[in-house]
């Protein structure tokens, strides 16, 4: 089994749980809200990613995305947006992930008729992004949240066709929203897909569930990994230790089938 599995970690429990973290053997995917951003001290961050490195464990990191929109038509917003990229980029050059996860923050029911609009101002604020991306030699990789089909994140691609920037599918996000197939998003988006957020939920909220525990159809989604993506990095989105370790059980279950 050669693929990264992480766990989502948000940055407030990082210190908290780094023993456990580094006992389990644990890649942490790293989630930075913007609280964080403006309060990160320096000399901590350097000192935990001293201490992940020395363990031979890797990271992946999670932007901040709350009312963030790097596609918006409102320049203020998008100024914003910039500026919390910037923050996380900076913590990207101490944590140096593997991938980092942003949200391209689009809705059919807001950009429906300036989708045009709304590519265009994603692709300028993904430019700045993948330029400092190449410095610290991480994969950029953008996550499906609302979209109901494909479309949108694959015209962000194509705009690029860069290997630094990829996909990252939410298979909980996809059944919550979905109005396409598994097998129909794979096929548009599969090629792309450089990491998966694994949760489970009965397609009615964001349930966060270990795998087995809803209703998405896992073993249609590993096969289409194995297919499309068979390099990917797998991290489980749990609340809880116990949680956690269910998830990984399973996920490492289906991974070494």
């Amino acid at each position: 089994m050669n693929n990264l599995v992480c766990a989502h970690v948000p940055y407030t429990y990082l210190a908290q749980h780094l023993d456990f973290i580094l006992e389990q053997r644990i890649n942490p995917e790293v989630f930075l809200n913007g609280d964080v951003l403006d309060s990160l001290v320096v000399e901590e961050l350097v000192s935990i990613a001293d201490a992940i490195h020395a363990s031979g464990l890797r990271t992946t990191i999670h932007a901040p995305f709350m009312d963030l929109n790097p596609g918006s038509p409102e320049s203020l917003i998008r100024q914003v947006t910039a500026r919390r990229f910037e923050q996380v980029l900076d913590a990207a050059e101490i944590l140096k992930p593997v991938v980092m996860v942003f949200h391209p923050g689009y809705d059919r029911w807001r950009y429906g008729d300036s989708q045009d609009t709304w590519l265009g101002n994603c692709i300028d604020s993904f430019r700045q992004v993948l330029a400092r991306a190449e410095g610290i030699g991480c994969t950029i990789a953008v996550e499906n949240i609302f979209e109901e089909e494909p479309s949108t994140l694959r015209g962000l691609l194509d705009a690029f066709d860069l290997p630094r920037l990829r996909h990252c599918f939410d298979v909980g996000h996809w059944n919550l929203f979905h109005k396409v197939g598994m097998e129909e998003w794979f096929a548009q988006l599969g090629s792309y897909i450089a990491e998966v957020h694994v949760h489970d939920n009965h397609g009615t909220r964001d349930e966060h569930l270990p795998i087995g525990d809803g209703d998405i159809d896992f073993d249609l989604f590993f096969r289409l990994m194995r297919q499309y993506a068979p390099d990917a990095v797998y991290t489980i989105e749990a609340h809880s230790r116990e949680k956690v370790a269910l998830a990984m059980t399973r996920l490492l279950k289906h991974l070494g089938d």
